[in-house]
């Protein structure tokens, strides 16, 4: 190489040099700005998980603490004072529920189970198994209506509110329509083979066939 290529060289890199400071001077600020939001971000993400991370151990401790009382009504009452959030709501009040029915305060369990079965907040689970323990403890002319809305198509818990309904007509000394409730289950597609077998016992057990005669299917 030349002296003379030697010097062109030379001074290109200088001016490439020259180029990237003006850059760096001109637009460092933002690398430094993104560098910045990337550590602040990262730091906030770790702080709120070691947030969350306490109030869930803070409310975990607060029911530990609530079921190991002894008496029923008094875990049941402190159970119902924990503060709690999210998934954990729905948690603590089932216990609470469950609390309430050992120490026979039917009443506060109802109130309980009904209030979560229309926090339209929690999982649809938890209301559906809030609605059918309201259901099986009330004695009133809820019990029925809640069944029902429970067997509609697609519920969870609907053929457990099925065969609950039809054990209703059963007790209710009407074991024709019973029949026909069970019959309905065994013949359900989504029928476990427990509730079918259940199902099958009782009307052999009201006296009627497991099947209806064709004579009557062609009625």
């Amino acid at each position: 190489m030349s002296d003379q290529d030697s010097f062109i060289s030379e001074v290109n890199d200088a001016v490439r040099q020259d180029e990237l400071y003006g850059y760096l001077r001109k637009y460092g600020w933002i690398a430094a700005l993104v560098v910045i939001l990337l550590v602040g971000g990262a730091a906030w993400n770790e702080f709120r998980k070691a947030q969350t991370t306490s109030a869930a151990q803070t409310v975990g401790d607060s029911l530990l603490e609530a079921v190991s009382q002894d008496d029923a009504a008094a875990r049941a009452q402190a159970l119902s004072d924990v503060e709690v959030e999210g998934p954990a709501v729905a948690v603590a009040a089932l216990m609470s529920a469950a609390a309430f029915v050992e120490a026979e305060q039917n009443g506060d369990a109802l109130a309980t189970l009904d209030a979560l079965a229309s926090n339209d907040d929690a999982d649809p689970i938890y209301r559906d198994i809030a609605l059918f323990k309201s259901a099986l403890l009330d004695e009133g002319d809820g019990r029925t209506s809640k069944l029902e809305t429970l067997a509609q198509p697609g519920g969870s818990l609907r053929m457990m509110a099925e065969e609950q309904l039809a054990l209703d007509l059963i007790a209710a000394g009407q074991p024709d329509e019973a029949v026909t409730a069970l019959r309905r289950i065994i013949e359900d597609a989504e029928v476990t083979q427990g509730l079918r077998d259940r199902a099958q016992t009782l009307i052999v057990a009201l006296g009627a066939p497991l099947e209806v005669a064709a004579e009557e299917d062609g009625q």
